[in-house]
């Protein structure tokens, strides 16, 4: 009988002391959380305007092959017009052989070659998520991260006088030929 006593007077009194601990805690935590500074938010306008100002980072850590500087001689710089009265810059940056400041609409980015199987010119900024696609007779500007083309249909003078080529003499199609093979 004296058991069942104690473990009822211990049952009853363990909630009493797990609330006794916790209560002091409260306050406590309250009280930091009044002392923490409010967080301050930073409008879209203004962050557009420290990044329109800022220059684009130079250091980096890639260290470019043989093949991606070889890319790097076939990328075609300039000012390239693009759909919608777009338009983006590709300059070759003079402090670092084979990187390229790409900018359209106040946004700058720091690309490098990468080699591609398709043998498309590809210049990506790792840290922005941003790519440059460059063809034979178009490019185009794509946020990996947000998954949007930023610029389509570019086209420098290059690329103009290539897809007037193509017109005039239409590449051999893929398939052409394809059943002279099977006979």
């Amino acid at each position: 009988m004296k058991k069942i006593a104690l473990i009822a007077t211990l049952a009853l009194a363990l909630p009493f002391a797990a609330m006794a601990q916790t209560t002091p805690a409260k306050p406590a935590a309250k009280a930091e959380a009044k002392k923490a500074p409010p967080k301050k938010q930073v409008t879209r306008k203004a962050a557009k305007a420290v990044e329109e100002v800022t220059p684009v980072a130079d250091e980096t850590n890639i260290v470019l092959t043989d093949a991606d500087l070889a890319v790097a001689q076939r990328v075609s710089v300039g000012k390239a017009q693009c759909e919608l009265g777009a338009d983006v810059t590709v300059a070759a940056d003079e402090k670092k052989p084979g990187f390229f400041n790409v900018s359209t609409k106040g946004v700058k980015y720091r690309m490098h070659p990468v080699e591609s199987r398709t043998g498309a010119i590809r210049l990506e900024d790792p840290r922005a998520g941003a790519m440059w696609l460059q063809l034979g007779n178009k490019s185009m500007l794509m946020n990996q991260k947000a998954g949007l083309r930023i610029a389509d249909e570019c086209q420098t003078a290059e690329q103009v006088a290539f897809a007037e080529e193509m017109k005039k003499n239409p590449p051999k199609s893929l398939f052409e030929g394809a059943d002279a093979a099977k006979k």
